[in-house]
């Protein structure tokens, strides 16, 4: 009684609830202005709205005469959104940012306690709100500049292709004929995210007419903040009695009106929990946790709680999961519930999370890429999943975040054989859904024991080598023996006698001889790199006579400077093809019938001036080891030697450069510009042989 006579009452003020605009009435909160510019001045161009989205776009004008605007800096705006050209498709048509849009949100999902009033002689006006929109600066324009930013790059890069470009554009097509929908497909497709974003897209705009603060529609338009009529017909929400009116301020709590404590949703005390029953004691706890083992779910029930009950309670919330449990994809996602993140609805969430449960029965490891492709649904959704029972690791994915608990899989063989079953039934309902492929369901652990046979250690591969070395050099010989006893037979009389010569045999661990069955049709009847009819300078015993090495080597050195002098650039592949053909070419007993290694062949072209070039091929090239060793005259005295090299630095460091690049580092590098027919010819020039 003292309080209230401390603050007496002062005046009393009738509130009427006005329903003209129910349903109808918009709040926009704007941007904070300066303080010397009101909404009166400002000027709205056009608006906008989507009524089921409650989205708006309101365009005001800019004041370009204010001396706080940018003049400059409003030109350039423009230009980088329309560019130099002016139509009717134009952001700025005036060249100058002149406009500004603003794109609204919903400041709050639940409007139904905030309401518009207006206090008109000595009445209180309320009439409700049927949303709360913030309106905030949208910067499309800034995406515009972007797109033809990237219009004239590419543009500008147009035909830039190290590839031939005389060549006519033949782009190849394919005709795909689309398989009838079914009910299922159908109904995830509607179901999905990407489906629910067009859908939001699809919805028209409808253009509205913005009236001042001074305008007499404006001013007809408020008058229906007022309520129409003072009877007590229209305002009976606002006709309660005191009890009543204490009722609606502050409302018994749930809990008060139930007997039974209902099973909360979030975390309780111990000691309220324990008061619940098992069933909701275990749900409540996995539904908190999420994985536990059995061990720990014991634990936290208290002394005395009988495991048979707790076994039969567990199964109905929580799937076996590596000996552990894991709460139920529906417990987690109610029915009639969707996602906070994409709006998807329950179903479809719990058939997501149920596939990566199902993954963790079969590794340890899960990918999160993988999972997004089978589910089809958006990342925030796959990650909460992954985040209920495993943990991230760094260039490895997802692990399962307990160990395997064997104790409780050995204890309980039959709870481990029911759950089996369930997931067996699970993985099939799973498979008609998502329409797994093999490698869905092959466990990682079978593939990598089914791999582990096929390793070989480093010693056995050289072993193995030898062995092969071995046995074609023993196949050689024989054939030799043979082609020396058909010889021998037909022409006997003016030969020497061949009994001690022997096939040159060179280490087997340290090199090979030089490939050349790929080109046994350029032999001419060649045996081993030899004509039938041997001359005086034949291996005898695996060696030259006295003089001939010298010999081998001028004429190598003389093959291998006039072969780059032609073309600067060859791979080690190309260079023994065009030997084997100045090998056909060259008559009987000549001095490089010897016998020339890969080795040989390498060390000749390395000290004629050449160099080998590092081109740092992809790891997947289907090149053989021969194509990849790149080999490149760097000094040959013509005009092209700085252009080369500069090209030769390049291609060390990527294996595929664009047109344009090489023509910026030749000018760069060599201090002239070069048009597009001189790169060419240069390229030309320099790697006729490979491109």
């Amino acid at each position: 009684m003292a309080n209230e006579e401390d603050d007496p009452i002062i005046q009393e003020i009738d509130v009427f609830l006005a329903r003209s605009l129910l349903e109808k009435l918009y709040l926009f909160q704007y941007p904070i202005r300066p303080a010397s510019m009101t909404y009166d001045d400002v000027t709205h161009l056009s608006a906008k709205i989507k009524p089921k989205q409650q989205k708006v776009e309101l365009e005001m004008a800019i004041d370009t005469l204010n001396p706080n605007y940018c003049r400059s800096k409003g030109e350039q705006i423009a230009l980088n959104v329309d560019g130099t050209c002016t139509d009717e498709t134009s952001t700025y048509s005036s060249k100058l940012m002149d406009k500004q849009t603003f794109c609204s949100s919903q400041a709050a999902s639940n409007v139904s306690r905030y309401a518009a009033a207006v206090y008109k002689k000595g009445e209180l006006h309320l009439t409700p709100l049927h949303g709360i929109l913030q309106l905030r600066p949208s910067f499309t324009y800034l995406d515009k500049a972007d797109a033809k930013h990237r219009e004239r790059e590419a543009a500008n890069e147009g035909g830039d292709s190290s590839q031939d470009e005389a060549e006519d554009d033949v782009k190849q097509i394919t005709v795909r004929f689309s398989r009838p929908e079914t009910e299922q497909a159908r109904q995830r497709r509607v179901q999905s995210y990407e489906f629910l974003q067009k859908r939001q897209a699809e919805e028209h705009w409808v253009h509205l007419h913005y009236y001042g603060l001074k305008d007499s529609r404006s001013e007809h338009e408020r008058q229906y903040l007022f309520s129409q009529g003072h009877g007590l017909a229209e305002n009976t929400e606002l006709i309660k009695s005191p009890s009543e009116y204490l009722m609606m301020l502050m409302p018994p709590s749930i809990e008060e009106e139930n007997e039974k404590p209902m099973a909360p949703s979030n975390v309780l005390s111990m000691a309220q929990l324990r008061t619940l029953p098992l069933a909701d004691q275990i749900k409540i706890l996995m539904k908190n946790v999420k994985v536990m083992p059995f061990a720990n779910l014991l634990g936290l029930l208290g002394s005395g709680t009988d495991p048979t009950a707790v076994l039969r309670c567990v199964q109905q919330v929580a799937l076996l999961v590596q000996g552990n449990w894991v709460v139920k994809s529906d417990v987690l996602y109610p029915k009639d519930t969707s996602s906070p993140h994409s709006g998807v609805p329950a179903e479809v969430l719990c058939r997501g999370r149920d596939f990566v449960m199902w993954k963790f029965t079969q590794d340890r490891w899960v990918v999160r890429k993988e999972v997004a492709a089978v589910t089809k649904l958006c990342p925030e959704d796959v990650k909460d999943f992954l985040e209920h029972m495993s943990v991230a690791r760094i260039n490895k994915g997802w692990e399962f975040m307990l160990p395997y608990d064997e104790d409780f899989v050995k204890k309980h063989p039959d709870i481990v054989q029911r759950q089996q079953m369930l997931w067996m039934g699970i993985q099939a309902k799973l498979e008609k859904v998502y329409n797994l492929l093999k490698e869905h369901l092959t466990p990682k652990k079978q593939e990598a024991q089914s791999a582990h046979p096929l390793l070989v250690s480093g010693e056995q591969r050289v072993n193995m080598a030898k062995a092969k070395v071995k046995q074609n050099y023993g196949q050689l010989e024989k054939e030799f023996q043979r082609q020396k006893a058909e010889m021998k037979s037909n022409d006997s009389s003016a030969k020497p006698d061949v009994a001690n010569i022997r096939i040159k045999e060179e280490p087997e661990s340290l090199e090979e001889p030089m490939d050349t069955s790929a080109h046994e049709g350029l032999n001419n009847g060649l045996v081993n790199g030899l004509h039938p009819a041997q001359g005086p300078l034949d291996p005898v015993n695996g060696h030259l006579p006295g003089g001939c090495i010298d010999r081998v080597a001028q004429e190598l050195k003389a093959f291998v400077s006039s072969t780059f002098k032609k073309q600067f650039v060859l791979t080690l592949s190309e260079l023994k093809r065009l030997f084997n053909l100045h090998l056909a070419s060259l008559p009987p007993g000549h001095t490089l019938f010897s016998g020339i290694s890969d080795k040989m062949l390498q060390d000749m072209v390395l000290d004629t001036g050449c160099k080998q070039i590092l081109v740092p091929f992809p790891p997947q090239t289907a090149a053989s080891p021969d194509e990849l060793k790149v080999y490149a005259l760097w000094e040959a005295g013509d005009t092209y030697d700085q252009h080369r090299q500069v090209l030769l630095e390049i291609f060390s460091k990527n294996y595929r450069v664009r047109r344009n690049v090489i023509q910026s580092q030749l000018s760069q590098e060599c201090g002239e510009d070069l048009n597009k027919q001189e790169v060419d010819r240069v390229l030309k020039v320099s790697f006729c042989s490979l491109w």
